[in-house]
């Protein structure tokens, strides 16, 4: 993702990070509300409005530009009254519940608080906004009032609404009415591209005013009730899309979800509330995910980074692998098609290397910024060629292995020719674009990677988490290869790996820590500092088996744990600050990741007190949707987290980690070319009597399982409900 950490409260550009997010832009609080389909998303106040509220971040975006950033409603030119305001179970429609204040209606008779009682139903699919407003009057008396809509657009791209400023923009035209009485919301860019947001209403039209606003007269006869509906599409260039009425898409909108939830199994527990916080992730993780040419594609989050992320895909992939082996196989496509093919300095790109990020909007069209298509990453191509291979293991699906193949050798290539900067045997980073990430690990704010007097580590740079990715994409690009016939190429990758885990022992480990130091600066000298990265090399297994104990202590210490997760960096550290973006705070993608790596060695009862932390972390917080990271702060009794302002929320990686702590407890594997299902040691936290999966694929079959725990004494047993003949269930007790 893109470099980011707030600095008195500015986005500011620097020569050593260009690109901050702005605290002033914050939204991520209790009193807005987020709606998002694919490429559109809103953020609503309470009262489903748009406000715009200083350097807020309400608004429609579509496609990295906000459309809207004014959506007013008023009844008589005053606010109602707010009664509730809550987003719908599924995620799909934000359901508002409004009254009038003291006033008087249009005849001058007096309307006493509490009598009109106003719904708002608003919700988003790609590329519209829909909504109805629907009135009742509940006197024994008519009113007569005027329902009215001010609507605005500034058209800024998501970087501008982030903070960063330009010399120039394009303009905005005054919203208009055209023939067919739509409102039409226009603007053109420097890049010469119109966009415009087309509103059509339910109701006639006349006319708009100075303020635009539009008004909508209504006569309320006692008990009745009249219902206002609108659509909004949002068009970029000349191909107008087609709005559809507000019923019309409702009815599309069950349907659609209900297709969507088909990737998922069906899993239940004793617990409700972690049903509900499984259940949310998977309808979070679902809103954020696309339809591109190659298959669904998870957008990395809401609303600084809706958009398809090479490191965020392939990491929500791997978290959810075990249960939706399809979204792995469409992640492993659309990075194939947009792998790197030749050398471009101003993209950070080189043959064989996947793909950062890929962004709309007109800045990147203008290429004020490099993100079009960006490839400053150096772990996103390790970890394909991983997810490649854990692909292959949960389902046998060769075909797709060979389809890839290219492309995974391509990769395999570009981490021996282009990650090894010095020939040390390790992949570093050093950013070639102009305009480029500095750090380009996932902790990519500019004083992520730093001494233990503070000072930050010169590139290039090689981060211990990416030798472990390394590792691992080494060892499974020889099982593919062996797979494929290719011997000699496995026993190369295979001795590459021995070769590769001996020395990043010898390399970064610290007995004096405790720990994996965070990375090797340009002069081989140790960041020696506690970090969360450490953590990773448990997940990829580089690590040596005699020193995963003492890391482990070291991870769930005090000044790591904070009693809702592991903290990104040690409270011990010259660095560390629990509200940076990367030097203290608690990231759930991450805490999952080391969960992992914990079951992994066999460290079953850490694994839960971090489900225990991240689950109770959950139901402080709005929706129990986790967000991309919270702060680092120590938990305090009665006391949520203390939210960071600007985090993404939902962000697929984050509301994908529930799925990963569960793969954790229970040690499930699935090893598709021996048609075996492995638990080794599951285990269930208190709060968990059982767990139930239905409908898990196995190849073109499905099974279920339940798992159960027996009393305080932590036994767990594995029953199958049903699952093929001719496969076999092993349990390791």
């Amino acid at each position: 993702m893109i470099s980011e950490k707030p600095v008195n409260d500015q986005l500011v550009k620097l020569e050593d990070d260009k690109y901050y997010i702005s605290a002033d832009s914050t939204y991520a609080d209790d009193r807005v509300k987020v709606l998002n389909h694919i490429d559109t998303f809103g953020i609503f106040d309470r009262w489903g409005d748009i406000l715009p509220i200083g350097q807020g971040a309400q608004g429609i975006y579509h496609k990295d530009t906000r459309f809207l950033n004014r959506l007013e409603f008023k009844i008589n030119g005053l606010r109602p009254l707010l009664l509730s305001s809550a987003i719908k179970e599924e995620n799909e429609i934000l359901s508002v519940d409004l009254t009038n204040p003291e006033m008087k209606d249009k005849r001058g008779a007096p309307v006493v608080k509490g009598m009109i009682h106003i719904r708002r139903s608003q919700f988003i699919r790609n590329s519209h906004f829909y909504e109805q407003i629907l009135v009742t009057n509940h006197h024994k008396e008519e009113y007569e009032v005027d329902l009215s809509l001010r609507m605005e657009g500034d058209f800024k791209d998501i970087f501008e609404v982030r903070g960063l400023e330009r010399e120039k923009r394009g303009d905005v035209f005054p919203p208009t009415l055209n023939q067919q009485k739509r409102l039409i919301i226009a603007y053109e860019g420097l890049d010469d591209i119109k966009r415009y947001a087309r509103v059509k209403f339910s109701r006639t039209v006349e006319e708009i005013s100075e303020e635009n606003t539009i008004v909508f007269p209504l006569k309320l006869k006692p008990k009745e009730s009249i219902a206002l509906d609108y659509s909004v599409s949002f068009n970029i260039g000349d191909d107008e899309i087609t709005n559809k009425d507000y019923w019309r898409a409702l009815e599309q909108l069950e349907p659609q979800m209900e297709e969507a939830k088909e990737l998922f199994p069906l899993i239940s527990t004793s617990n409700e509330q972690f049903n509900h916080w499984i259940n949310r992730s998977k309808a979070d993780l679902l809103s954020l995910t696309a339809r591109t040419p190659y298959g669904r594609y998870p957008y990395a989050g809401v609303p600084w980074y809706n958009t398809a992320f090479g490191r965020d895909g392939i990491i929500t992939a791997l978290e959810t692998l075990w249960l939706a082996p399809e979204l792995a196989r469409d992640v492993l496509l659309f990075l194939s098609a947009n792998q790197a093919r030749e050398l471009s300095p101003e993209q950070d790109a080189e043959p064989g290397k996947i793909l950062h990020e890929t962004r709309g909007g007109e800045m990147v069209e203008l290429g004020e910024l490099p993100f079009k298509q960006y490839y400053g990453t150096i772990d996103a191509t390790p970890l394909y060629i991983m997810l490649a291979g854990a692909y292959f293991e949960r389902t046998a699906d060769l075909g797709l292995i060979k389809s890839i193949w290219p492309n995974i050798v391509a990769a395999i290539d570009w981490i021996n020719e282009y990650g090894d900067l010095d020939g040390d045997g390790f992949v570093e980073y050093q950013h070639k674009a102009e305009n480029g990430l500095t750090n380009q690990g996932w902790k990519d704010s500019f004083d992520s990677v730093s001494h233990a007097n503070g000072n930050l580590a010169e590139a290039p740079i090689a981060l211990c988490e990416v030798q472990g990715y390394v590792y691992a994409a080494k060892l499974h690009g020889a099982v593919m290869a062996k797979a494929l016939g290719e011997a000699d190429l496995a026993g190369i990758l295979q001795q590459e790996a021995a070769a590769l885990k001996q020395n990043f022992n010898q390399s970064f480990w610290d007995d004096e820590l405790g720990c994996y130091a965070l990375a090797l600066d340009r002069h081989k000298n140790r960041c020696r500092v506690k970090s969360s990265n450490a953590g990773h090399a448990l997940y990829t297994g580089i690590a040596d088996a005699d020193k995963a104990g003492i890391l482990v202590k070291t991870l769930m210490g005090k000044d790591m744990f904070s009693g809702w997760g592991i903290r990104t960096l040690s409270e011990q550290e010259r660095m560390y600050n629990p509200m940076s973006y990367h030097n203290g705070s608690i990231w759930p993608h991450d805490v999952a990741i080391v969960a992992s790596g914990f079951s992994r060695y066999g460290y079953q009862k850490e694994v839960v007190q971090l489900l225990q932390g991240l689950f109770d972390a959950s139901l402080f917080i709005d929706l129990q949707r986790l967000p991309e990271l919270f702060c680092g702060f120590e938990r305090r009794r009665g006391e949520g987290p203390t939210a960071y302002p600007v985090a993404c929320s939902p962000q697929a990686w984050s509301v994908g980690a529930v799925f990963l702590m569960l793969q954790a407890i229970l040690q499930f594997r699935v090893i598709a070319g021996e048609k075996r299902i492995y638990f080794n040691k599951p285990i269930l936290p208190e709060f968990l009597k059982n767990v139930e999966i239905n409908e898990l694929q196995l190849g073109d079959d499905v099974c279920s399982i339940r798992i159960n725990r027996y009393g305080s004494d932590e036994a767990v047993g594995v029953n199958i409900k049903n699952k093929p003949a001719d496969w076999e269930m092993i349990v390791a007790s």
